[in-house]
């Protein structure tokens, strides 16, 4: 016999719409109300809010409420499990995460991946990747630096000078270029990179064009161009997951969540600004149901 209890006479409409106002209010609610609502759930009912949500969801929008319910620390830390462990590891999750949090957050990252999967980050990330790919993804997560608003002008000289050496000879490996990405501070790289444009008369993204087949170029692309416009950077991620036939829902989820707190709205507008579409308009046009609802909540959209 069957153990479930069912009412006889259900209203799917009214639980289908007590089940939007429920992930409503968690599209409103920022990391610290969310923390709080999953403490007092856990305590009235003594059940993790997360795993039921879980078990009562499905699909794309179960993926969207989990990630956005999560910790942003242990949501980072989720986002990089999945990414390393895919059969082709997505190097560009890897790399936005170690690149655009500061380093107070991916500290947070590497001790929330740690308490959940009891490895350390960089050892998942050496164990997926070989090669040069591996040095400069070890690097980049196990990275701790300066936050300040402090730079050396002759050292952005100096480097700038030797990120040209390396690109004129195609050394995209060189040791230094690592070495240079993985440890000098956000600021000190843009004043680098600036110095590079200035010295060359075209953006060091430019010149790190090449082919797509080539995956630590693609990479080292990523990591410039996440410290030096994260904003712009995540409104092309946005663009590439819902352009053209089909959606890349992952990608279109990531963004949403992880931005929604911290710099969705320039983003919406540089969105707007390159494609003359509000973002709001074309996930709507996208996405479907609960999904879209949730998102579009997201986005700041008011009913």
């Amino acid at each position: 016999m069957a153990t479930l209890i069912a009412p006889d006479h259900p209203s799917a409409v009214e639980d289908a719409e007590a089940l939007q106002k429920a992930c409503k209010v968690l599209g409103h609610r920022n990391a610290a109300q969310r923390k709080q609502i999953r403490l007092a759930y856990e305590e009235l009912y003594q059940e993790d809010l997360i795993k039921r949500l879980e078990s009562e969801l499905s699909g794309d929008f179960e993926k969207a409420v989990y990630r956005w319910v999560l910790d942003p620390a242990d949501r980072d830390a989720v986002l990089a499990n999945v990414a390393i462990k895919k059969i082709s590891p997505d190097h560009h999750v890897v790399i936005e995460i170690s690149c655009t949090r500061s380093p107070e957050e991916l500290l947070a990252v590497r001790r929330a991946y740690q308490a959940r999967y009891k490895h350390s980050l960089e050892e998942d990330v050496a164990a997926h990747t070989k090669g040069d790919i591996r040095k400069l993804l070890v690097a980049l997560v196990s990275a701790f630096r300066y936050d300040g608003e402090e730079i050396n002008t002759r050292l952005a000289n100096s480097e700038a000078n030797i990120l040209h050496d390396a690109i004129k000879d195609k050394a995209f490996n060189h040791e230094e270029v690592v070495r240079i990405l993985s440890t000098r501070s956000k600021m000190q790289l843009m004043a680098t990179f600036n110095r590079y444009r200035d010295d060359q008369g075209t953006t060091i993204t430019k010149k790190l064009l090449g082919e797509s087949g080539d995956e630590f170029l693609v990479a080292l692309r990523t990591a410039v161009r996440c410290f030096n416009d994260p904003k712009k950077y995540f409104e092309k991620v946005l663009r590439n997951s819902i352009k053209g036939i089909g959606t890349d829902e992952d990608a279109l989820t990531r963004v949403i969540v992880t931005r929604a707190e911290k710099d969705l709205k320039e983003i919406k507008d540089l969105y707007h600004k390159r494609n003359s579409m509000p973002l709001e308009q074309v996930v709507a046009k996208d996405t479907s149901g609960d999904y879209k609802a949730f998102l579009l909540t997201l986005l700041g959209k008011e009913d």
